[in-house]
């Protein structure tokens, strides 16, 4: 027995000491980011601002690789089938991480993506092409209560971040819009300049992009921004909302916490360095420190604020 005893404890311990010896190596190697959207977004974008100083902080790369679909859906459902060695990461996007499992089947649920990280938000912003006979938000909202149905919003997708606004902002307003879904923030902010669509519910990234080819409204941050400082937020109009498509890095449920408190200390480290704090807000991004450690909280402040949005979702 005390052979067969010693023998365990030697194995225990074995495998705790490779265990904390792989932590204390990590990254060694290589670290596979998945987008899971189409090259060009803001997730890839951001991704690829972020690539840059990987190895500046890490000593390794990160090879930036796309698994598009369903929204993220198709990527977020098969992430538990990779290893839980914290060398395959993934970009998770929220809220569509909950909107999604909590409307329909989708093939996983919030807590499979849970994030080790959230580094920035791309705040909503309510975009109208420079020409439009909209000058301001009231302009809108006074065109939409004389006509109930007949201004259209584009935005990306049904069940995204867009979609969302488009229906808080219909309910905060007290107006009824009609919601348009195109295949992603491009194809939106296309057929708000082609004029197939009054008015576009997109992000403040999109604004910036689009520059003096549009108007932008309102944008949905605690105050204004830089890169639009004569865009009123919607604090400032009146209306309290502060929203917008929240970005961080996940990796598989049964990944370690010591790897993912690494990879949290990391991301938080490349949010700190000056030039990617200034590439991110030249192009209309925001960017917010969510680690590892206030993660649940976090994510239990978000499904209580889309609790009533999510709602009206499900009865569309």
């Amino acid at each position: 027995m005390t052979r067969f005893l010693t023998t365990a404890l030697g194995a225990i311990s074995l495998t705790l000491g490779a265990s904390m010896l792989h932590a204390e190596d990590y990254p060694s190697k290589a670290i596979d980011y998945i987008i899971p959207y189409n090259p060009g977004g803001e997730s890839d974008v951001t991704a690829r601002f972020q690539e840059k100083f990987w190895n500046d902080v890490t000593g390794q790369d990160v090879v930036i690789s796309y698994k598009p679909g369903a929204g993220g859906a198709t990527a977020w459902s098969q992430l538990g089938g990779f290893d839980a060695d914290g060398y395959t990461i993934m970009n998770v996007n929220f809220p569509h991480a909950i909107l999604q499992p909590a409307i329909k089947e989708v093939g996983y649920q919030t807590e499979d993506v849970i994030p080790v990280y959230v580094f920035h938000y791309t705040p909503d912003a309510i975009v109208v092409r420079a020409d439009s006979p909209y000058q301001t938000l009231q302009d809108l909202i006074d065109f939409a209560n004389e006509n109930p149905g007949a201004l259209t919003f584009g935005g990306s997708g049904t069940n995204s971040a867009n979609h969302l606004a488009a229906v808080r902002f219909g309910a905060m307003a007290d107006v009824t819009v009609t919601y348009v879904p195109f295949g992603g923030s491009a194809p939106s902010m296309a057929a708000v300049l082609g004029g197939q669509i009054g008015a576009g519910m997109t992000y403040t990234t999109q604004g910036v992009k689009a520059g003096d080819q549009v108007r932008v409204l309102a944008i949905a941050t605690e105050e204004r921004l830089d890169i639009f400082p004569d865009v009123p937020t919607f604090k400032e109009l009146g209306f309290d909302y502060v929203a917008g498509a929240y970005r961080g890095v996940t990796v598989p449920a049964d990944t370690p916490d010591d790897i993912r408190q690494q990879l949290s200390d990391i991301i938080a480290e490349i949010n700190d360095i000056p030039e990617f704090q200034s590439q991110m807000e030249e192009n209309g991004y925001v960017l917010v420190d969510v680690p590892h450690a206030e993660m649940g909280d976090w994510i239990a402040a978000r499904q209580a604020d889309y609790a009533s949005g999510i709602e009206i979702l499900k009865g569309n």
